[in-house]
């Protein structure tokens, strides 16, 4: 492969949104939970809530900054790497993510101080509210980036005249079916990515015998709530797999490694596909099961790569190793929560340690849920910027050169790298340091009794009930 200013182009904005998106997928998710952290205190009055919704306002408050400057340089290299793409849809581009400033950065940058600084200085009810804004302002910044991609992804609404491409009907282009379905998909994958990663806090404290109470809520709470966001997401999954099918089939058929069209058609399991040879190498495949899996039907015919010409091909390998991690981390995100609450329900949650293990062992399956669910989505889209518009090749900035481009995405690399570094070895102080700042051991005695959900928000003081519940 031969490294042009496209392909470079192409490599520098994967690196850049491959670390950008690990921040606001954490963000978002982490957001919604603060603020029901916050209501349950309001409404239990119970202190405990307050000591975790402090602990995870600092780390809430690192990734929010560390997302903002990451984020920064995506919408520099439409200028710099991608100038053709902005001539060519500008008049599309410029205004969703003008929106997004005007709506969602408006709503954080309003709130966020509140958040971060208010606690003792506004009225309770209205702090509430400030933590409310802030997690509708990320999902709103979620809503207009997505609202771009789906349109990139599934162009609609538009006309193109002399060569540019110009909006035609807005709610098409924001609210079209597409987008209803990715959206609420990336919304349940940050939701996911925080709530394993907050269960996964707490099973590790847990396991080292530290703060016990906030883990309990932490372990607790995040695996809840990933056993009720789950099935959600296993369900929009397959309704964007739907409309892979329907608007982008070469897709489709490269996340399927199908290479030529079926009748009926079989599900390859796993397999190394090989694009020069046109075949799956080590492949384990159910006969029919694909036929089934696309159409509902035992025996329908389902397209291959044989049927798009060569140079609308997409690459293989990719998009079908990333489909099946993408979907071997939810499979274990659906298990994990669930037995965890098997075991709660059971009184044996919090003893027993190969469980503990487990749940904290798996706390990057959210992460790495999101990075290969974007790569399947981005390098099958390939060779379009635009679906079936505009080409990648013909996207790039015309006066570009490999020198450029190799100067530029080292600088990235050197920066990102040096603010990865700092940022997330502060995250995990803070997450080592834990909710009290010092690691304080309780005896094993005491720490053995299994505990109910409900019974997480009765020992902030010592194990002493609200006065609401002795009423």
């Amino acid at each position: 492969m031969e490294l042009d200013p496209v392909v470079l182009s192409r490599i520098q904005f994967a690196f850049v949104i491959s670390f950008h998106i690990i921040f606001p997928a954490f963000t978002m998710g982490l957001a919604a939970w603060l603020a029901t952290i916050e209501g349950m205190r309001l409404f239990t009055g119970n202190m405990l809530y307050r000591r975790v919704f402090d602990f995870w306002l600092k780390v809430f408050a690192v990734s929010f900054g560390m997302g903002v400057v990451t984020g920064i340089v995506m919408a520099f290299q439409f200028g710099t790497n991608w100038g053709a793409l902005a001539e060519r849809m500008g008049s599309i581009q410029g205004p969703l993510l003008g929106y997004e400033a005007f709506t969602a950065f408006m709503l954080e940058a309003t709130f966020f101080g509140v958040m971060l600084l208010g606690r003792d200085r506004v009225p309770q009810g209205f702090y509430f509210f400030a933590c409310c804004m802030v997690a509708l302002g990320t999902m709103l910044s979620s809503f207009w980036i997505l609202a771009n991609n789906s349109w990139m992804q599934v162009p609609v609404g538009h006309e193109i005249v002399d060569g540019r491409i110009i909006p035609a009907d807005w709610s098409a282009i924001v609210l079209g079916p597409v987008m209803l379905v990715r959206w609420p998909h990336m919304l349940l994958a940050a939701f996911l990515t925080s709530a394993m990663s907050i269960a996964a806090t707490g099973a590790w404290y847990l396991l080292r015998n530290i703060h016990r109470p906030a883990a309990r809520v932490m372990l607790h709470w995040g695996l809840g709530l990933t056993a009720a966001l789950i099935p959600l997401q296993i369900f929009f999954g397959h309704l964007a797999g739907l409309y892979v099918l329907q608007h982008q089939p070469a897709k489709f058929a490269a996340i399927e490694a199908r290479w030529q069209s079926q009748q009926p058609a079989s599900e390859v399991l796993i397999a190394w596909p090989n694009q020069a040879s046109g075949r799956n190498l080590y492949a384990i495949e159910i006969p029919r099961l694909g036929s089934f899996i696309a159409s509902g039907d035992w025996t329908s015919r389902e397209t291959g790569l044989d049927a798009f010409p060569q140079e609308d091909r997409p690459p293989v390998l990719i998009p079908f190793l990333g489909f099946r991690l993408m979907v071997g981390m939810g499979l274990i995100m659906l298990a994990v929560s669930w037995l965890g609450n098997v075991l709660r329900w059971l009184g044996r949650l919090e003893t027993t340690r190969w469980f503990l293990w487990g749940t904290f062992l798996s706390f990057p399956t959210g992460f790495i849920a999101v990075l290969s669910g974007w790569y399947t989505a981005e390098v099958g889209r390939q060779p379009w910027v635009v679906y079936g518009i505009l080409r990648t090749r013909d996207a790039v900035t015309p006066s570009l050169t490999t020198s450029d481009v190799m100067i530029s995405l080292t600088v990235y690399m050197l920066v990102y790298a040096v603010l990865g570094s700092f940022g997330i070895s502060y995250i995990y102080k803070l997450l080592r340091d834990g909710p009290a700042g010092a690691a304080e051991a309780i005896p094993n005695a005491t720490a053995s009794r299994p505990m109910a959900f409900a019974d997480t928000a009765d020992t902030a003081t010592g194990g002493t009930p609200h006065p609401r519940r002795q009423k």
